[in-house]
């Protein structure tokens, strides 16, 4: 198994001026301007997959975070879109940054979305990974089958492997493959989102209306990605999205799932880097 700079980075602590304890790791190469990541529905800092961060953090700094109330940090959790948004700022208004890109998956992608509209003078560049506007008009919805996994109270690898990647010989190796990377610091943190910021999680986003109709007002650079074979959410959201966005570029895996960023590490961060970069 290889050694990855991201499995030994030193967890740090940044006190808000509301009072809240953020934790979160900075590295890679020193720049200008770092790229905020915001993670998914039941991710904590620990479920990025350290052979992605790696990708990007050699050519720029990256900044992982426990959002409000979820992991190690502290605070209540969030019980909407707008909270985890809200959440977001606070620890980046604590960090004292200014100018900024953000990166979001799944989940972390409507919260980067918000981010992006609420603070469009610091979020230079948004890349939605995975994800969706919210309020996409038909959009398909997930089969029963995939609700029922999704709602699990513990997911176990195989789980994760029919949420995130196609049901292919390729897909499934790449997939355990990737599960396997986050072992070194799942094993030693045993890290997860409690049951409470859980419920809070689901909560928020099936009462969640969308941002929909303020994709025109993301009239920044955005990147939106996701695998042809989503079954968590459905591609066609990436689409409409590019139909919307005044600036985007999209792409597609056609053999990938919602775990595309690390089924295809390599080529996924080389676009980020490109698009950044532009």
């Amino acid at each position: 198994m290889p050694t990855y700079l991201a499995d030994s980075v030193e967890t740090q602590y940044v006190n808000s001026a509301e009072g809240q304890r953020f934790a979160y790791r900075r590295f890679g190469r020193a720049g200008d301007r770092p790229l905020v990541m915001h993670m998914r529905l039941r991710g904590t800092i620990d479920h990025w997959d350290p052979a992605f961060l790696d990708l990007l953090a050699a050519e720029r700094e990256i900044i992982i975070f426990d959002n409000r109330g979820v992991n190690l940090s502290t605070g209540n959790p969030p019980a909407s879109i707008e909270d985890m948004v809200e959440g977001s700022l606070e620890f980046i208004r604590a960090l004292r940054l200014t100018d900024i890109d953000v990166l979001g998956w799944s989940m972390g992608g409507i919260v980067a979305q918000g981010v992006a509209l609420a603070a469009p003078d610091v979020v230079r560049h948004l890349v939605v990974a995975g994800s969706s506007a919210g309020g996409v008009p038909d959009l398909p919805t997930p089969t029963a089958h995939t609700q029922q996994v999704m709602s699990k109270p513990v997911n176990v690898d195989e789980d994760f492997l029919h949420l995130f990647f196609p049901e292919t010989e390729d897909a499934v190796a790449t997939g355990r493959a990737s599960l396997q990377r986050l072992e070194k610091r799942l094993a030693e943190s045993h890290a997860v989102v409690g049951p409470e910021a859980v419920r809070g999680q689901l909560g928020a986003i099936s009462s969640f209306k969308g941002y929909w109709h303020r994709q025109e007002e993301l009239t920044l650079p955005v990147l939106v990605a996701n695998g042809a074979h989503d079954v968590m959410i459905h591609a066609y959201a990436t689409y409409a999205m590019s139909q919307k966005l005044p600036n985007a570029k999209v792409i597609l895996y056609s053999d990938a799932g919602h775990g595309f960023l690390f089924q295809h590490p390599e080529d996924f961060a080389h676009e980020v880097h490109r698009f950044l970069s532009a």
